[in-house]
């Protein structure tokens, strides 16, 4: 861990076995030293995901017991922070946690189930007050509001952009795929659009939308500008459009010929193959696809914060102006465990909707 002076100046080091006294120390050095061990075994998945577990357990016992003992005499506006060897220790854990659960392959019922638990423990470690002391969550305390409305705003244009992208994109990818000629001139625009800088992307919908908002009646009236929310939700979208036509094409492509033979054989419609054979075997891929672009924006919706379209941006950006890295971690931190939970969701989905092997049928 780290002792600041205050939140802006860098901190002192302090070894683990330094932070509190040994009733503290020692049986959170003991978790992560068994959870090491446990992780080293090659053959046994459940111990390593046991290990992972009990480290952090370890982890967050240390972080609890010395940032109160830390803070103790060091002065009223002090700061602790996890160090470098919490972040390194943090990552190997994970690491081991995600290579057990790769191996175990657990059903999409046991992995819901097993993100639940774990963002239940979350929360109630989060809301018990044992790491109130920390210097994040004490950034958390002084900005409770503009951090809710920081959330809310994320996840509109998060999940708005792609409500957004999925309305447009999935017709199209439909038309595309009936249409070659469509396919070929689409394909390539949404890729082109794919590969401009997002910062360069926010910074063209500026001067668009601020003469949109500037000549258009009424546009100001819905919020259209050259800063704010605006032009972050239309870049999203934008950036959204390719994942979702080109893995909707993909999808409805992956019909077998002998099965969309068959399904003409039977008398069905153009209409009826579509939603009665090509989505239901295209949806696991087309699912691939909105997955894809969630995690994508829910990432590049941190930029907005830059053109003043709110989210977790916002204290990205005025920690990196202030020098405050606690300030950056309140919103780099949840950016990542939305992202990161998003991302399980939406495999769990997308398996559910694979049809099951033969054996296990």
């Amino acid at each position: 861990m780290t002792l600041a002076a205050n939140r802006i100046v860098a901190g002192d080091g302090v070894a683990s076995w330094n932070l509190a006294g040994p009733g503290v120390t020692w049986p959170g050095l003991a978790a992560l030293a068994t959870a090491l061990l446990l992780g080293l075994h090659p053959r046994r998945p459940w111990l390593r995901l046991a290990g992972a577990a009990l480290g952090l357990a370890g982890l967050v016992w240390l972080l609890a017991g010395g940032a109160s003992a830390l803070l103790d005499g060091a002065g009223e506006y002090a700061r602790v922070s996890p160090g470098a060897g919490f972040w390194c220790l943090l990552i190997v854990l994970a690491l081991l946690m995600a290579d057990a659960l790769a191996v175990l392959s657990p059903r999409p019922l046991i992995k819901a189930s097993l993100l639940i638990v774990a963002a239940s423990l979350l929360a109630v470690l989060l809301g018990s007050g044992a790491l109130v002391d920390l210097s994040i969550m004490q950034e958390f305390a002084s900005r409770k509001d503009a951090f809710a409305d920081a959330t809310l705003r994320h996840l509109g244009l998060s999940f708005g952009s792609l409500i957004a992208a999925a309305a447009l994109g999935l017709p199209l990818g439909m038309l595309c795929h009936r249409r070659e000629a469509l396919r070929r001139a689409t394909l390539p625009v949404l890729s082109f659009l794919q590969t401009i800088p997002s910062l360069a992307m926010f910074g063209i919908m500026i001067p668009l939308l601020g003469w949109v908002g500037d000549n258009v009646p009424g546009a100001q009236a819905f919020g259209i500008a050259g800063i704010g929310f605006a032009p972050a939700f239309l870049a999203l979208v934008l950036y959204s459009l390719l994942p979702v036509v080109a893995n909707t094409v993909a999808g409805l492509q992956g019909t077998p010929p002998a099965t969309r033979e068959a399904a003409r054989g039977m008398g069905m419609t153009a209409r009826q193959l579509l939603l009665r054979v090509e989505l239901p075997i295209g949806l696991p891929i087309i699912l691939t696809g909105i997955r894809i672009v969630l995690v994508q924006n829910i990432g590049l919706a941190v930029i907005a914060g830059l053109i003043g379209g709110g989210g977790f941006g916002t204290f990205v950006f005025q920690g990196l102006n202030q020098t405050a890295t606690d300030l950056i971690l309140l919103g780099a931190l949840p950016t990542v465990a939305m992202a990161l939970t998003a991302a399980i969701v939406m495999d769990i989905l997308v398996a559910l909707t694979r049809p099951l092997p033969e054996s296990a049928t």
